[in-house]
């Protein structure tokens, strides 16, 4: 199978010249995919100067590696041999796929909370979707044999949105109205990795930001220009410095302490949101948000301290300190520009050194690359693939995480 797939992306990948960023996100350089083995995870790359370059995925971003990934899903066939064109890309996923049986219920629901404002609650369009599945022939685990959407008996998609109270609890498919966000693509490497059942919890809202919406408990005032910025809690989000604010119908930080209520209930009632489950453990969380904090220089700048306060109230809040916590950055912000949003999610990676207790259990995730063109405030014009690619990279970081104990 390996050797297969190599001779096979010799032929269809070589003339894709991309840029490459390394699994840090500190180096980037342009080259040519000439071949890639799923089983080894060997990519070969060739140079702008015809260097020839040999190394291993894991030398990789998790975008690139999704690109590889989905570069092996659509990779032409050696032969004309229908059996050959139904093949599974890579080797590692012919034990793995959905197989309609329930998780192992010995052991405790993973729970991974997904947050965040309007692409986490996904705007998706389900025709872009079905299109990409049925003719592209991507994201083939989708769709059983026959092309019906199925739905993982190992894995629960719950839902909860403010104002609407519950508004999802089943096992997670494509099927049905609305539209999607990344949670498919999360799920199916999650639910590839984990032997153990696996719970999806999504609460979020479109149109929030960190710096005011979610702001964390114990956040403190601060004054920037002779304005004095809300801390948790504080209403209205600004004031004159001197004056006496006048609260309006928000305060800083409601949006978290809405939110909250739906996660704790789902975890005092386990049995109702996970049929058979009497034990649970918080495993991550999913973060995908930033779009209105750029639209406000004070909201940008504080991004890191913000985020970092973030990620700690919540283990604190939920008593799981040691759940791994993976966001992406906004598709339009483009490494090197300067965007502040995107360099405080960069700050707090484990991998940046910045800040040393994140090392190991938080991930950032570069998703410029799948987003085709498009932009988050624009929600990448619903295009599903946009978010399927990003709940996969999403995905892979967090597996990648898990494995650090």
């Amino acid at each position: 199978m390996a050797s297969l797939l190599a001779v096979t992306l010799m032929g269809a990948a070589g003339v894709q010249a991309r840029t490459w960023t390394s699994a840090d996100g500190t180096k980037t350089f342009e080259g040519e995919l000439k071949s890639y083995v799923p089983a080894t995870g060997e990519v070969a790359v060739t140079l702008p100067d015809k260097t020839a370059m040999k190394f291993n995925q894991d030398k990789l971003s998790a975008a690139d590696i999704a690109f590889l990934k989905e570069q092996s899903k659509t990779a032409t066939p050696l032969s004309n041999n229908p059996a050959a064109a139904k093949i599974d890309a890579d080797p590692k996923n012919l034990s793995k796929k959905p197989d309609g049986k329930p998780a192992d219920m010995q052991q405790p629901v993973k729970i991974f909370v997904l947050m965040g404002q309007s692409n986490m609650v996904g705007l998706g369009n389900k025709n872009v979707l079905e299109k990409a599945v049925k003719e592209k022939r991507k994201y083939q685990y989708l769709v059983d044999k026959e092309g019906n959407w199925v739905a993982r008996q190992d894995l629960r998609f719950v839902r909860f949105g403010q104002g609407q109270g519950l508004m999802s609890n089943d096992w997670l498919t494509a099927g049905g109205g609305g539209t999607i966000g990344p949670e498919l693509g999360i799920g199916e490497i999650l639910g590839n990795e984990i032997d153990a059942p696996v719970m999806l919890l999504k609460t979020c809202s479109g149109g929030r930001s960190l710096g005011w919406d979610y702001l964390p408990p114990g956040s403190e005032q601060f004054e920037v220009n002779g304005t004095i910025y809300a801390g948790y809690k504080d209403s209205p989000a600004s004031w004159p410095k001197g004056t006496e604010p006048k609260p309006i119908g928000w305060y800083a930080g409601k949006q978290y302490d809405d939110e909250m209520p739906f996660i704790k209930e789902a975890l005092a009632d386990i049995g109702k949101y996970y049929p058979g489950a009497t034990k649970y453990e918080i495993a991550g969380f999913f973060w995908w948000q930033g779009e209105k904090d750029g639209m406000n220089a004070v909201h940008a700048a504080n991004y890191e301290k913000n985020i970092t306060a973030f990620i700690k109230a919540l283990r604190k809040d939920l008593n799981c300190p040691n759940a791994k916590f993976v966001m992406g950055t906004i598709g339009d912000a483009v490494k090197g520009s300067g965007n502040q949003v995107m360099e405080g999610q960069f700050a707090v990676d484990g991998n940046s050194g910045k800040h040393p207790e994140f090392k190991g259990n938080v991930a950032t995730v570069y998703t410029h690359d799948m987003a085709q063109g498009g932009s988050g405030g624009s929600h990448y014009g619903g295009n599903a693939e946009v978010y399927m690619d990003v709940g996969e990279a999403m995905g892979q970081a967090m597996v990648e995480l898990l494995k650090n104990k």
